[in-house]
């Protein structure tokens, strides 16, 4: 029997500033398969259900392939190779980087460009929520127990520097260069950059790159966005420089990335439930 489900939920409110959406997916019985696990505004965070998880590549080349029960990814600038032999399943959480403070109690910055193991962040509680998100037997009480546990160990009061908070929001949003950013909070460009480092693990100007290039992305997956349409509605000079920033944080031109990752249960995304707030 061919089982094939990918599930979107929604955090409990108290949870949505630290995480932007919970995704489940069951995979079995169908063709092995290989996703490209790309940039993103938001750090990851996967417990699997039943078999685990296989990254054949990290976004840091030193860090070698590894299969994960649990992991926690940072921001990165390349993809993370990740296969599945026709089995997969588990639960994918989108977190918000400004968020890292209060739910994971450090800055998204220590885990820029790494995937770590979940319990070498979240301690006895990565085996925890593997046992009872196995145990649970709907999506919606996989839901319950991710809200049970974060709002149990989340700390609102720890928080970033106002300034990186308020430079992340103007240049993820797309309407600003990093020198605006700076000027509005204040600081200077040098020390934008070293802060963000510090509390994000990339750039400014990097941060920038990959919100916008996340927004081309999700549209083109919608199907009705053609890659010139994409460009246009998401800032760039032209198509040739959305394609140029595919090759940079893809790896791959888009025509050839839209015809790997719809055949990927994680792939699909709706971009009209997307919250650009991270």
């Amino acid at each position: 029997m061919v089982v094939d489900e990918s599930v979107r939920g929604r955090p409990a409110p108290a949870l949505r500033p630290y995480v932007a959406w919970y995704s489940g997916y069951r995979q079995a019985g169908v063709a092995p398969a290989r996703h490209r696990g790309l940039p993103s505004p938001y750090l990851t965070l996967i417990v699997t259900i039943d078999d685990p998880l296989v990254v054949e590549a990290h976004p840091d080349p030193n860090q070698p392939g590894a299969e994960y029960t649990t992991l926690v990814g940072g921001l990165h600038t390349v993809p993370a190779l990740i296969t599945h032999d026709g089995r997969q399943s588990g639960v994918q959480l989108a977190l918000r980087p400004l968020g890292a403070r209060a739910l994971l109690g450090l800055p998204a910055g220590e885990l820029g460009h790494l995937d770590v193991r979940g319990e070498d962040v979240l301690g006895p509680l990565a085996a925890e929520l593997h046992e009872r998100l196995r145990a649970a037997s709907t999506w919606p009480a996989r839901w319950a127990v991710l809200d049970a546990v974060f709002s149990k160990i989340c700390r609102p009061d720890n928080t970033p520097p106002p300034e990186v908070t308020e430079a992340w929001r103007l240049l993820v949003g797309g309407a600003h260069t990093v020198a605006e950013a700076a000027d509005v909070v204040g600081w200077s460009a040098r020390r934008l950059s070293d802060r963000f480092g510090t509390e994000l693990g990339v750039s400014p100007k990097a941060a920038a790159k990959i919100a916008r290039f996340d927004r081309a992305r999700r549209l083109l997956m919608t199907g009705d966005r053609t890659v010139a349409d994409a460009a246009v509605a998401c800032g760039y000079y032209d198509q040739a420089h959305l394609a140029r920033d595919f090759r940079d944080l893809a790896g791959t031109p888009p025509s050839q990335w839209l015809a790997e990752e719809r055949r990927f249960v994680q792939a699909p995304d709706d971009v009209t439930r997307e919250d650009s707030r991270s």
